[in-house]
């Protein structure tokens, strides 16, 4: 019999750790998941498969020993264009000074006279008066002429330049392929895993994501694509933005990249829209980047920060990710436990709590419209103290999750890569159901499962969805409600 460990569950919004060297030990990520983190990423631009696989294996290990169900998250690096070695490091720079940037340079040699950069489609992607951002924007750099390989710029902000800092173009335009061959061994690595999402990094189109998936497919891997959203293509329009949401089974507002390609006084606007279109599109929706970015090195996070995590969850944002705080900071524990009271309290507000989403909609699906119906019921029959999804997909809970609610939303299944895939959709506890338990005869089996974990009171009503198929995809057709005796 398992023990029982005292978990912090009440997030309706997620949590995602990036696994480093702060966060891979089996000590570490007990304390994590204790304390409200159900998601965790590993990087592909760092690392070893090696290293990779025993993170992976630490987690699922500590996940069953907590007998919590978490998702794993694999991120491809993507066509990250970096520029060369810098002999000494780095080299200071002055507003106006000519600084030349040549594929043909050698690439540990950089200095003021030039620094290579490896970029086949570079030179012919950018024109005079074209803005170079290096080291995320901190460095940029007016392209005043180009001939062939050669980049002659201008200096027109920063005031150094270190070696291997990542190169875009402000404005988008780069014509580089989403999917690189080290991108296409970690897909095949990942597939081996079993890892139940793949993030696609600097996508420039929907059909860099159907290529992807098309990918996948040749490896018979069933693991859910990711969009990050980054590159200004992919924003361009709302009609762009919805074409790259329904080209995949979710995206990630990537902050980072996207601020340097857009400004970064235009990416809260885009964080909103690209979040609401997900909730409309009924994909789930990751806000990533320095949320909490001071807390690699303090325990304590700027006022800032706290307001930045509490606006994504007010926009109803499926997740919210940590990436070097709990990688390599010195607070990994810290973080979570700091995140995770953040999203508790700011979803007390009856602004996270009371939808009108979809209310004039037309539902497409049998499973979609009694999904729908069984959160309106749940909203405004003050009876009901849980929402519980009989799922073998996990649609049906992707389904609910769009909708806000206060009240916990249990989803179960007998399937293991269900009850994980579910663990990043807003609001969703995933629940162990016995396979012969799943059957609509049942149902008062199913409530003593439910009561493991929600605490529900005698005379407390419970919405429940199941089909009259049982362990097929889709056949979700009945609503009911049941009192708790």
């Amino acid at each position: 019999m398992k023990e029982n460990y005292k978990i912090k569950n009440l997030n309706r919004t997620k949590i995602i750790a990036t696994i480093g060297p702060s966060s891979s030990s089996a000590d570490v990520l007990e304390e994590l998941i204790k304390n409200g983190c159900s998601v965790f990423r590993i990087n592909f631009s760092h690392g070893s498969h090696e290293s990779h696989g025993e993170s992976i294996a630490n987690i699922r290990k500590v996940a069953e020993k907590l007998n919590q169900n978490v998702a794993i998250l694999g991120d491809l690096q993507g066509p990250k264009i970096r520029i060369g070695a810098i002999q000494g490091g780095s080299f200071k720079l002055t507003q106006g000074q000519e600084l030349l940037l040549d594929s043909s340079i050698d690439d540990e040699a950089g200095s003021p006279d030039g620094v290579s950069y490896v970029c086949a489609t570079l030179a012919e992607s950018c024109g005079p008066g074209r803005v170079l951002m290096l080291d995320d924007g901190r460095v940029q750099l007016e392209v005043q002429s180009v001939a062939g390989q050669a980049i002659h710029t201008k200096v027109i902000a920063g005031t150094k330049l270190s070696s291997r800092k990542g190169l875009n173009l402000k404005g988008g335009g780069l014509a580089e392929d989403a999917l690189t061959p080290k991108d296409m061994r970690d897909m095949a690595f990942a597939a081996k895993q079993n890892l139940e999402y793949i993030c696609v990094s600097f996508p420039a189109s929907a059909q860099d994501m159907l290529d992807a998936r098309t990918k996948l497919d040749e490896l018979d891997c069933p693991s859910k694509l990711i969009a990050k959203l980054e590159r200004a293509e992919v924003v361009a329009s709302e009609a762009i933005i919805d074409d790259m949401i329904n080209s995949c089974d979710g995206v990630m507002v990537a902050r980072g990249d996207l601020a340097v390609e857009v400004g970064f006084e235009a990416v809260t606007s885009y964080q909103k829209q690209i979040i609401a279109r997900s909730r409309t599109l009924n994909k789930p929706v990751i806000v990533a980047t320095q949320m909490m970015e001071s807390m690699i090195d303090s325990p304590v996070p700027t006022r800032a920060e706290v307001s930045d995590v509490a606006n994504a969850v007010f926009d109803y944002a499926d997740a919210v990710m940590l990436s070097a705080e709990t990688a390599v900071g010195d607070y990994p524990i810290e973080v979570i436990k700091t995140m995770y009271d953040v999203i508790t309290a700011t979803e007390k507000h009856t602004l996270t709590q009371v939808s009108k989403h979809r209310v004039e909609i037309e539902f497409q699906y049998v499973d979609e419209s009694i999904a729908m119906a069984s959160m309106y019921l749940a909203n405004h029959f003050k009876a009901v103290k849980a929402i519980v999804c009989l799922t073998e997909s996990g649609s049906t809970a992707l389904w609910m999750s769009r909708i806000k609610t206060h009240l916990p939303l249990v989803a179960m299944s007998p399937r293991q890569d269900t009850l994980n895939r579910v663990a990043l959709y807003k609001g969703v506890r995933p629940a162990h159901l016995p396979r012969e338990s799943e059957s609509n005869t049942r149902l008062e089996d199913v409530i003593q499962y439910v009561r493991k974990a929600v605490d529900l009171e005698k005379g407390d009503y419970v919405a429940i969805t199941y089909g009259d198929v049982v362990g097929v995809d889709g056949h979700t057709n009945t609503l009911k409600l049941l009192q708790v005796t």
